[in-house]
């Protein structure tokens, strides 16, 4: 099948107004940049998600998955295949094993900002670090999002995910072996649903198991507090007011590169005189020297060459290598 058949076969359960053809991925991330994907679907829901599994399988091509699109730089020649953006948005809030505690299970697809607003309506605290991270849950699930001295592990119990690799997707091996995915299947109560612990997620620094792509995160359970509206609601704009005295308004990823450790990377790339520097329309951003930025009319290619720049100057001066926390994706 060619794409526009594969389109064709995609909206016999898909409505057509959550598929395109040939969708140019600079409207989907924070960045601004990057060429067309092949086929852009909007997936509201499991049965969607399992029915372009169907048909990419069907026709051998591949799958790649996105968010909020704040923590990738898709490439000038775009993407093949299929991208499915996963737009689960349940939000179900249930009290825990004790009184002060609360269980909130999310859909993938929802919005941090998004989320951290309710929790603050309801008075359930434990949240505020990630109130304004620019990405959804299963984006910050995936690369263990953080802000303020706490992670995504800090307050993750689990979540349910497809494992692609029973659908013969992929093939890469991970540490959870097959029989232990086995187990957990059977514990499950949809077939090719899996739902992970924390430990199982294998969260360290910016990542975790799902880093390697073998599997689709649905919805992650948060195990949090009931706590003072007022110390939320203080703590929230605090946290707020310091976002947007130290970091860029202009396009970008957020952060660009990992922190060292023994090392704050922002510094090193400082200290090399690198804030400021350009290379077509992307830049060091002048106010936070971890950030690169779009200007304004970067390309995708011109921030893959300031990347490689700035990483080859921090080295050459401080023998120090610098890692990317942003995922390239693309041609």
């Amino acid at each position: 099948m060619n794409n526009m058949q594969i389109c064709q076969e995609l909206t016999k359960e898909i409505p057509s107004e959550q598929v395109y053809l040939n969708e140019p991925m600079s409207k989907h991330t924070t960045f601004k940049v990057g060429g067309s994907a092949d086929i852009f679907v909007k997936v509201k829901n499991i049965d969607e998600l399992r029915h372009i599994i169907k048909i990419a399988k069907k026709n051998d091509v591949h799958i790649t998955v996105v968010g909020n699109g704040s923590n990738i730089l898709v490439k000038d020649n775009g993407i093949r295949g299929i991208v499915a953006k996963i737009e689960f948005e349940d939000i179900n809030i249930e009290d825990g094993d004790t009184s002060d505690t609360v269980t909130v299970n999310v859909g993938a697809g929802v919005k941090l900002a998004t989320l951290a607003q309710i929790l603050y309506q309801k008075g359930i605290t434990g949240f505020e670090f990630a109130s304004g991270i620019p990405g959804t849950m299963g984006g910050a699930v995936k690369m263990n999002a953080g802000a303020y001295g706490k992670e995504m592990k800090d307050v993750v119990l689990s979540t349910k995910c497809i494992d692609l690799k029973r659908y013969n997707m992929i093939s890469e091996k991970n540490n959870i072996d097959d029989i232990q995915v086995e187990e957990i299947i059977k514990k499950s109560d949809e077939p090719n649903i899996i739902e992970l612990s924390n430990e199982e997620q294998n969260f360290v620094y910016r990542d975790s198991i799902f880093s390697n792509k073998r599997y689709v995160i649905l919805e992650t359970k948060l195990g949090l507090q009931y706590g003072d509206k007022e110390k939320i609601q203080n703590m929230m704009n605090e946290f707020s007011k310091s976002r947007k005295e130290k970091q860029p308004d202009l396009p970008s990823a957020g952060s660009t590169f990992k922190r060292g450790e023994d090392y704050i990377t922002a510094k090193l790339i400082d200290e090399c005189g690198l804030r400021g520097y350009t290379i077509g329309g992307a830049q060091v951003s002048e106010k936070h020297a971890g950030f690169i930025v779009n200007t304004g009319d970067a390309t995708a290619q011109n921030i893959l060459d300031l990347i490689s720049y700035v990483k080859g100057k921090v080295y050459e001066k401080t023998g120090k290598l610098i890692c990317l926390e942003i995922e390239v994706l693309g041609d």
